[in-house]
């Protein structure tokens, strides 16, 4: 990994402002974490029988992304990037994937999810998440994939440990 180039989130802000920065941070975070690695080594399995890798993990957070956003706010029906079944498992079976795939369906979808979050006129637009058949705002799906990064991030510390050695932010 290079230098840390995130920007860190504010100590002061607004509610949006401040789960925004967070979300790019996070986003960031796992960009940072698969830095200067080959696909090989992105590919790299934590431990049999899990199929867990860097690259899964990118791949997830494409579907991760687009299930919360793109699926809640604009197209219940819209298909998953990996799955006809919304299965998220299968994202993470990175096995004949490359980081030119992966990343490119996760940074197309993480435009989306912010382009979404922009225009959105408050933290309370209601969507319909179709998994659960609920509405949801906003905010809360801000907050859950926030959550999602910060689990799946610490999931990718140790992955990279286990790669190269790298430790750290």
């Amino acid at each position: 990994m290079s230098g840390d180039r995130r920007i860190a989130p504010p100590t002061l802000g607004s509610e949006r402002e401040t789960l925004r920065a967070f979300l790019d941070y996070h986003r960031a975070t796992l960009a940072m974490k698969c830095e200067g690695l080959a696909d090989e080594e992105l590919r790299q399995r934590s431990m049999p029988p899990s199929t867990l890798s860097l690259l899964g993990l990118v791949r997830h957070m494409a579907e991760v992304e687009r299930a919360w956003f793109r699926r809640v706010f604009e197209d219940n029906d819209a298909p998953m990037v990996w799955s006809d079944t919304t299965d998220f498992q299968a994202a993470y079976d990175a096995s004949a994937s490359t980081r030119a795939e992966a990343f490119t369906a996760w940074e197309a979808e993480v435009e989306n999810s912010r382009r979404i979050e922009r225009e959105a006129g408050s933290l309370d637009l209601a969507g319909r998440q179709p998994r659960w058949g609920e509405e949801v705002s906003l905010r809360m799906v801000m907050v859950h994939v926030l959550l999602e990064y910060g689990r799946h991030n610490g999931h990718a510390d140790f992955l990279r440990e286990g790669v190269d050695g790298t430790v750290g932010a």
